[in-house]
């Protein structure tokens, strides 16, 4: 042996033991530093969707979040804070919905959760949130009992309602002046809300009107052929429809066959919605009087911007899930604003009552008393343009005339 070189001595066990305690406290402690660094600069939002089952309307809806949360971010965040969004798919299913939105509040921490497309879904959501005490936005679930029978602290909504819509199609029902009513919607949530407050607000609209026959389908399982035979046997004067994505497109190409259509006046709620329009091309059935999304003919500033920008980035149009997914996001940043950038659910409750925010549709504003964003629709009459659907004679209604008193709301929503 080297006598230059002498053998270093050889740590003893408890010794080494103590170092591996001592690097493994100090692996925890900056792993606790970093969490607690990572939950000081980002805001964490958690988004649940019919992703796989409603592909037409969520895939541009997640377009938009995305092109908002870009947006937000490259301004600097929200009170410094950048915007993170975590994405789950709900399978269609409320209690998969359950479970996606318990697994992004355990595994990723989220502060927020967002989402909701089917109306079923959208009050499991409203429900958990209230259970666990975090702040939802429901963006698209159209409900009304989501702001009102439901309604809960913790929840708002922004997409324009059944009973807004409803309201919003009743006085051109009216103008039809047509007494026998038939009906064809999907036998869940959504399409009982849409077809109940129809009825009521059209009766006190001309009060001599009959109903004589409703038609409930399994959501996207219609029979077409069976559904308009009963339609053309209950003889209706005009039929108020609330069918979409598939079913719809069954139900005119066979009511188009059939004669029943253009032969009947319909009022039609979504369809003028390109998500559902578009797949018709020239099988669109011109007349139906509409709720929809008129996107190449819209000649405001804010939709004028918000067009650009998402063409820019995505190479195609905007559907109507692009505007929800985007005035969703910009929504929670505008809150997150207004709360000094705490996502804390008081605090982020209190900034939404009354909020205000700017959206490709225009200012809007999230009601203090429901919850209900003040978000409106495109009314107008279906048509057919070089072989392609499109909406004509349209308007646009502004939310906020189309909402009950706020006496009606509160004998609605329950106590707080």
């Amino acid at each position: 042996m080297d006598k230059r070189y002498p053998l270093a001595k050889t740590a003893s066990l408890p010794s080494l033991a103590r170092a591996g305690r001592w690097l493994g406290l100090a692996s925890a402690a900056w792993a606790l530093a970093a969490g607690a660094a990572q939950a000081q600069v980002t805001v964490r939002i958690g988004e649940v969707n019919s992703y796989k089952a409603q592909p037409a309307f969520l895939e541009p809806y997640r377009n938009g979040m995305q092109l908002a949360v870009d947006e937000v971010n490259a301004a600097g965040g929200v009170a410094g804070k950048k915007l993170e969004l975590f994405t789950r798919d709900d399978n269609a299913n409320p209690g998969d919905a359950v479970r996606a939105a318990e697994e992004l509040i355990s595994r990723e921490r989220v502060d927020v959760l967002l989402g909701g497309y089917l109306s079923n879904i959208g009050l499991a959501l409203a429900d958990f949130a209230r259970q666990k005490k975090i702040f939802f936005l429901a963006s698209e679930p159209l409900t009304d009992k989501i702001v009102w029978q439901n309604g809960n602290r913790y929840t708002f909504r922004l997409r324009v309602s059944t009973y807004m819509q409803a309201a919003m199609l009743v006085p051109e029902a009216a103008k039809l002046n047509k007494k026998r009513w038939a009906f064809v919607y999907p036998n869940y949530e959504y399409g009982l809300s849409a077809v109940s407050t129809f009825k009521d607000l059209l009766k006190k609209a001309q009060p001599d009107v009959e109903f004589v026959g409703d038609q409930a389908v399994p959501l996207g399982k219609v029979d077409a052929g069976s559904v308009t035979q009963a339609l053309a046997d209950a003889k209706p004067d005009a039929i108020f429809n609330v069918l979409f994505a598939g079913d719809l497109t069954k139900l005119v190409r066979e009511g188009t066959t059939r004669g029943l259509f253009p032969a009947t006046p319909v009022v039609s709620m979504l369809t003028g919605e390109p998500e559902y329009l578009d797949p018709l091309k020239d099988e669109t059935p011109a007349g139906w009087i509409v709720t929809g999304y008129p996107w190449s003919t819209i000649q405001t500033p804010e939709h004028a911007a918000f067009l650009k920008a998402y063409r820019d980035r995505y190479k195609d149009y905007p559907r109507l899930g692009a505007v929800v997914g985007y005035s969703a996001i910009k929504s929670l940043a505008a809150g997150l604003a207004k709360s000094g950038g705490s996502a804390q659910p008081d605090k982020l409750i209190a900034a939404f009552e009354g909020l205000q925010v700017d959206i490709p549709f225009g200012r809007i504003q999230y009601r203090a008393i429901d919850h209900q964003s003040t978000m409106g629709a495109y009314v107008g009459k279906l048509a057919v343009k070089d072989g392609k659907g499109v909406m004509v004679d349209y308007q646009y209604k502004n939310g906020a005339d189309f909402l009950p008193s706020d006496e009606e709301v509160r004998k609605l929503r329950p106590a707080q």
